[in-house]
């Protein structure tokens, strides 16, 4: 079997245009957990189903894996900084945003595209990643269109 190099298949992955999303949580002490995350896809409609994945290095993994909830916002146009925001190392990813309690108590933002609360399904062992797969509880998605946020080769583009 040929050996990939990972560099390799990240940039050959990173030809394919993503959507955007934050995914929020709560860990095992109550603190709000956040981060951007563009690995996001439907799987199921009905049960109703999503997956995203997530490193296993990540700080974040422990509080992700151990919860019962978590939430997927979908970014819209002129997002890009809140998707920074949350996939950058500030203290306080929260700070200000105004987030109410959705299914479980997770931290949810406003403003997003499309927001789904999710109840935790399953964790699969991907490899190097956690791969979530959630069942959707509620669907917040407004009435007006406010377009896509998406990342392509490494760069944040809106559609």
């Amino acid at each position: 079997m040929a050996t990939i190099d990972p560099r390799a298949l990240r940039d050959a992955a990173g030809c394919f245009a993503t959507g955007v999303t934050i995914v929020t949580t709560r860990d095992q002490g109550g603190a709000p957990v956040g981060l951007t995350a563009n690995s996001f896809s439907s799987v199921s409609l009905d049960p109703p189903l999503v997956l995203w994945s997530l490193a296993k290095t990540s700080r974040a993994a422990a509080a992700f894996t151990a919860a019962s909830h978590f939430a997927i916002h979908v970014l819209g146009g002129g997002q890009q900084d809140l998707a920074q925001r949350f996939a950058s190392a500030v203290p306080d990813r929260f700070a200000g945003l105004g987030q109410s309690e959705g299914a479980g108590g997770v931290p949810v933002l406003p403003g997003c595209a499309v927001r789904l609360e999710c109840g935790t399904w399953q964790v699969i062992d991907g490899g190097d990643h956690h791969v979530f797969i959630g069942q959707v509880l509620a669907i917040d998605a407004p009435d007006e269109p406010r377009g896509s946020l998406v990342f392509l080769k490494g760069r944040f583009h809106e559609l």
